[in-house]
């Protein structure tokens, strides 16, 4: 509850311009106390003097009663300690209790305060409140087999698809142009057909080439049925003209990228622009940061009625981009 929602007396506006830059200056102090002891101890190159709480409780009461408040209202001190180098003040006024700050020289106040570290954790829970709901969530995970970023987007995908690919309806995609040559080309088909057709073999696969980038052999180690892979990469390179359209740079995104056409109508339909981008039951939402259980927390939110496995804790560390099981901090990059 807000003690300014009490102000009514009209000569204090030019008063509140100033508060509110003070509250600004409240965050800072609040994220860093030491900040504090610099302002007051050099403004006017006056000395400090620090007062005790009790004067400091007994200065501001009587600040917000002559000063703040309608005719009528009283505000009473409650408790008042020392927290973040501040005097935190615990007040009443009429049946509602507020929590207010003066610094230790009496000298500013802080009728409201800055909770950072709620402010952070609610930013990094919006993804979580957006997610639209189904009985089984559809994830749709768009990536260029070489892009980096979607490389480390596909590390993050695994330990989470192992987990929940018999609850929900989850799989890779790929962004319908090409930017890193006819290899990334080779690589979605034979991802593309692994996961299509040998899906029990898909986990082990991709696994193996996440590692090291070396396709041939993880098709070997992985137990691929070669033969099988064959087939299915040349039907389906036939079918959409990949190779064809690769050979005629007529036929490229704005000259410059080669088309790969197997998702292109979904790509479309979500206007897919860069390499990771992911869409739970048909919206795009943002994975920040890119580590297996925050996207399992993301994708679990996204259930009627959350399965058992959302219970497992995975790695809350995300991987780095590129090719490797290295950890970063980076989750934001994207190729486009």
């Amino acid at each position: 509850m807000e003690i300014t929602k009490y102000i009514f007396k009209d000569n204090l506006i030019k008063h509140w311009i100033v508060i509110v830059g003070i509250l600004i200056l409240g965050a800072i102090i609040y994220a860093n106390p030491s900040c504090l002891a610099y302002f007051t101890n050099n403004r006017n190159n006056t000395k400090n003097i620090i007062l005790s709480s009790q004067e400091a409780g007994d200065k501001i009461i009587s600040f917000i009663n002559k000063n703040m408040l309608s005719d009528g209202m009283t505000a009473s001190l409650i408790d008042i300690v020392e927290e973040n180098g501040l005097y935190k003040i615990k007040l009443k006024v009429g049946e509602e209790e507020f929590d207010s700050y003066i610094s230790k020289n009496g000298k500013l106040f802080f009728p409201q305060f800055i909770d950072i570290n709620e402010i952070e954790n609610l930013s990094q829970n919006k993804s979580l409140q957006e997610v639209p709901k189904a009985d089984i969530p559809d994830v749709k995970i768009f990536v260029m087999s070489y892009c980096p970023f979607g490389i480390q987007a596909q590390k993050m995908f695994l330990p989470v698809y192992d987990l929940l690919k018999n609850k929900a309806k989850i799989g890779i995609y790929f962004v319908d142009y090409i930017m890193h040559d006819k290899i990334e080309i080779d690589e979605n088909l034979t991802q593309y057909c692994i996961q299509a057709n040998q899906t029990e073999k898909y986990s082990d696969y991709l696994n193996c080439f996440l590692k090291d980038g070396d396709s041939e052999k993880c098709i070997l180690d992985s137990k691929i049925d070669k033969e099988k892979l064959i087939s299915c990469v040349s039907e389906i390179d036939a079918q959409y003209k990949i190779t064809e359209q690769y050979n005629n740079k007529d036929t490229w995104l704005n000259k410059q990228f080669p088309k790969f056409d197997v998702h292109a109508d979904i790509n479309k339909e979500y206007g897919i622009q860069g390499s990771p981008t992911i869409v739970i039951n048909n919206q795009i939402i943002e994975v920040n940061p890119r580590s297996p259980e925050h996207f399992k927390n993301i994708i679990c939110s996204a259930f009627n009625s959350k399965p058992e496995e959302c219970s497992q804790t995975l790695s809350e560390n995300a991987f780095a981009p590129g090719f490797g099981i290295g950890e970063s901090s980076t989750s934001e990059g994207q190729c486009k």
